[in-house]
């Protein structure tokens, strides 16, 4: 217990999935965290069932404006901040030929471009509580491709290089803040649910997608928030740019 004690997190994509997993982990090793979500509604939820050490704030990644005031808001709350988990994220399973510009181009913002805003305003602030941490959930997708994931892929691995990228820079500034990326396969959250029951048979869905994965089975989300927790402590204090897969075996084939 308490292994991120006197902590202060910001978890995007707080009201559910992994950002829920990771932010009740987190409360319960002893950090005090802030669920940011486009759904206040079910940040405030599970700000809820933590209890005092929580706060729910609405963020739309994608918004500039809503980063700053989400970050003020945080550091009103709990006089700091030391994590930034990105958690948000969003998929469209389409390929290179059939996926519209439209789609392309939401994908990248939330997935690739609210991290970097994200990054962008926090490391001013964070560097006044330091040391820190930033982890980037990116997926087992920004590192191998799929032939009908063309914006994901491509959302996922810029994400990926963009916790190197700041990885890098926090370190030639001095700044003690650390930034590293995980990559998922198929966890067991709302996101893979929906993609389950939109095959129209959700038994032989599900079974593909554990098929895909050598130790057979879906993740859950704790397995994921388990990596997060121990970047976001000091255990990690001398991990920074790299990337944790967290895939059952998937790109070990």
């Amino acid at each position: 217990m308490g292994r991120v004690s006197n902590k202060v997190a910001l978890i995007t994509g707080g009201a559910s999935g992994l950002g829920k997993a990771t932010a009740i982990m987190m409360a319960r090793e002893g950090a005090k965290v802030a669920l940011a979500d486009r759904n206040l509604a079910g940040a405030q939820a599970v700000a809820d069932e933590i209890g005092a050490n929580a706060i729910a704030v609405e963020l739309d990644v994608t918004k500039e404006a809503q980063w700053i005031t989400a970050l003020d808001a945080v550091e009103a709350a709990f006089g700091g901040l030391n994590v930034l988990v990105h958690s948000a994220g969003v998929g469209v399973l389409k390929n290179v030929e059939d996926v519209s510009i439209e789609e392309w181009d939401f994908v990248h913002d939330v997935n690739l471009n609210g991290p970097f805003l994200g990054n962008k305003h926090a490391l001013p602030r964070m560097k006044a509580h330091a040391p820190g941490s930033i982890v980037i959930i990116s997926s087992v997708s920004g590192i191998i491709a799929g032939h009908n994931m063309g914006a994901y892929n491509t959302s996922k691995a810029a994400a990926r290089m963009l916790a190197k990228t700041t990885a890098l820079h926090c370190a030639k500034r001095g700044y003690r803040i650390r930034c590293n990326s995980v990559h998922p396969t198929f966890i067991d959250t709302p996101m893979v649910q929906s993609m389950i029951y939109a095959g129209g048979d959700p038994a032989k869905t599900r079974q593909k997608l554990e098929s895909q994965v050598p130790l057979g089975c879906l993740g859950d989300p704790d397995d994921v928030a388990y990596c997060i927790l121990y970047l976001a402590s000091d255990e990690s204090k001398f991990v920074t740019g790299a990337e944790f897969v967290i895939d059952g075996g998937i790109t070990a084939q």
